[in-house]
């Protein structure tokens, strides 16, 4: 399937100069949803994930979804002050800013294989971030997945070492 063709471009958002890629289009269509998390799930059945992390907020989206089909738990990933519990907490940079990540300190026991979801893989601040809080807690990574991957903005980079995989590239 043609996954960019349910991708929808809007430019200046969410300030100008940026180009976002709005992957609502693709989640309102159900064979496209379908077919993206059961391709996501035929990757990892096997691999003994014992938790899905997903990252705010679409990652919440396609993490949750996942999970449901590897049978894993789910944990989010979470901006500060919105996780009512013990927090591990990491501040770090975007492309257009910066910000702070924050995960519960009981969300992943030590030694746990931990896979990472979200929407987008730009300059890899917010991925990085996410393993440095999952590193803290003592899971083991076991890859991070993406559903877009701008592959100019090199977040790869900030990842390295781990299995990175992304379903839909863009230059």
């Amino acid at each position: 399937m043609n996954y960019k063709a349910f991708i929808r471009e809007v430019p200046d958002f969410p300030k100008p100069g940026i180009l976002f890629y709005d992957i609502t289009t693709l989640l309102k269509d159900p064979q496209a949803f379908r077919a993206i998390a059961d391709e996501l799930a035929a990757r990892y059945v096997g691999q003994r994930i014992a938790k899905v992390i997903g990252i705010e907020s679409r990652g919440f989206i396609l993490g949750g979804t996942l999970a449901a089909h590897l049978g894993a738990g789910f944990v989010p990933v979470r901006k500060p002050g919105k996780l009512p519990a013990d927090i591990f907490e990491v501040k770090y940079n975007l492309e257009y800013g910066s910000n702070a990540l924050a995960i519960h300190r009981d969300a992943v026991a030590i030694g746990e294989r931990v896979l990472i979801v979200d929407d987008l893989l730009a300059t890899g601040g917010t991925a990085a971030a996410t393993v440095h809080l999952v590193r803290q807690l003592g899971g083991e990574i076991a890859g991070l997945d993406f559903l877009i991957e701008l592959k100019g903005l090199n977040g790869r980079d900030r990842l390295r070492g781990y299995d990175v995989h992304s379903m839909i590239i863009y230059p």
